[in-house]
């Protein structure tokens, strides 16, 4: 008898050429997949390494019935291979359905709970089709049990069941991702975890957990899908005597120069009764609500006092008194060339002001209404580069000047911002053309500062490494 008429000789030269065929071209295509960074090369290196070889395995070990080979053995192989099948099978829907799944696509938007449970359901009725086929077991009378046990438990956990197939249909119509800003019932937070049972906010408190079927039976609020730029609201008071429009023209200015406000989007002023204002800011993110509050609740009160407004309905002003201003004067009489006679008659023109950190004492291209003599605390002046980078050049301190312009009537391309509570000696221009009149000396003083503070930005590109924007001398105070 010859022995290619043998019934196992050509599985078993199937397998020997077979094997390394199969071998070789999952190897190459690993490894183009793995030159392409494309996740599905883990797959094909399960092939390559377990399904192939044990594969092999179980077809040499099917000849059993004509050698003196135990079958268990063949059972064995057979479930260990249904096993990778299996693995396969998972990974592969897994790769071709949410692996590869476009951003904003429905399966994208698949929850992750339902992956599992759907993972769970085919992990399930594959083993059972598995046992079924190689062990010739039962698994009718097990999916019987399983289904009458699963009544069961329904009806006497219906309420705790209820309200995870809640959760469940929530999670399925999705109203929310990961990271959106939610608010429900007075809480608002960030959304930095959702599971089959709850979702978790994070807010300035804490991490607050919900549970899905409290979100699913009550009314919500997802901040981040408003076609609107979320607001920061905040209501402030002042005195009944205060100009409503000045109060108004106040609170955008501030708003305006906060971090996180929105550029181009300027904040909304509401007269409410009782001389009080809601203020609505117009911010990046919800993210940024506190501090954004904080900060216009600071700087609300060194503005007010500039503008002469009484907020909270406060008529005192213990600083900018006439002591104070005299004061200051005597202090800057050597640098504005003023004797005691000139220091009486300037003091009732000139006012004391001032800005909390971080508020914009000059903003760039404004035309200075008068020059500010820093008093005390200290500010920082910057310019734009033709990179868009702000480049700093000075810090000011004490007798310090701002506004060197207001002479020339030239707007300025340094923006300056306080870098502690910074006061200022403000004279204003009417004062300063009297002043320079009768004192040429003022006039040169103010020029010499100018350059000097061109050569300070010119110095500070330089080192920077930064290409400086057309210059002129007079846009750099």
């Amino acid at each position: 008898m010859q022995i290619w008429n043998e019934p196992w000789f050509w599985p078993a030269a199937g397998v020997i050429v077979g094997l390394p065929i199969v071998l070789l071209a999952l190897t190459e295509v690993q490894s183009m997949l793995e030159r392409r960074q494309n996740r599905a090369a883990k797959i094909v290196l399960l092939l390559r390494n377990y399904v192939a070889p044990v594969g092999a395995l179980l077809l040499l070990l099917n000849q059993a019935t004509y050698a003196d080979i135990d079958l268990t053995w063949t059972q064995v192989t057979a479930t260990v291979f249904g096993f990778l099948l299996i693995l396969v099978l998972l990974n592969s829907l897994n790769f071709a359905l949410f692996v590869t799944a476009r951003q904003g696509s429905w399966r994208s938007k698949v929850p992750s709970i339902f992956v599992d449970i759907v993972r769970v359901i085919l992990i399930v009725v594959s083993l059972a089709i598995l046992f079924s086929v190689v062990w010739r077991a039962d698994v009718g009378g097990l999916f019987a049990a399983l289904g009458v046990g699963s009544i069961v438990i329904g009806l006497s956990l219906q309420n705790a069941v209820g309200s995870v197939v809640s959760g469940l249909f929530l999670l399925f119509e999705q109203p929310f991702t990961l990271g959106d800003w939610i608010e429900v019932d007075g809480l608002r937070g960030r959304i930095v975890e959702v599971n089959w049972r709850a979702v978790h906010l994070n807010d300035s408190n804490g991490i607050h957990v919900i549970p899905n079927a409290t979100l699913a039976g009550s009314t919500f609020l997802n901040i981040s899908r408003s076609e609107a730029a979320f607001e920061a609201g905040i209501v402030v008071k002042f005195a009944t005597d205060d100009p409503p429009q000045d109060v108004i023209d106040v609170c955008v200015e501030v708003a305006a120069d906060l971090p996180a406000a929105l550029p181009d989007n300027p904040a909304s002023v509401k007269p409410l009764e009782k001389a009080k204002y809601e203020v609505g800011i117009p911010i990046r993110s919800p993210a940024d609500n506190y501090s954004t509050l904080s900060a216009f609740r600071t700087r609300i009160w060194y503005a007010a006092r500039r503008a002469g407004l009484h907020l909270d309905g406060d008529l005192t002003d213990n600083y900018n008194t006439p002591d104070n201003i005299r004061a200051a004067l005597r202090h800057l009489a050597p640098a504005l060339y003023l004797s005691e006679e000139d220091v009486e008659a300037i003091a009732p023109q000139v006012t004391l002001e001032r800005y909390g950190e971080g508020e914009t004492v000059q903003h760039i291209g404004q035309v200075p209404n008068g020059m500010r003599y820093v008093v005390s605390g200290s500010a920082i002046l910057s310019v734009m580069a033709t990179t868009g980078q702000e480049v700093s050049f000075a810090l000011l301190d004490r007798d310090d000047v701002l506004g060197l312009t207001a002479l020339t009537r030239q707007g300025v391309a340094a923006r300056a911002r306080a870098t502690s509570d910074l006061a200022v000696l403000f004279v204003p221009v009417a004062v300063l053309d009297l002043l320079v009149k009768t004192r040429p000396r003022l006039a040169r003083d103010v020029g010499l500062a100018i350059d000097h503070r061109a050569s300070q930005a010119a110095a500070a590109f330089a080192a920077a490494g930064v290409d400086s924007p057309q210059q002129h001398r007079d846009f750099l105070s």
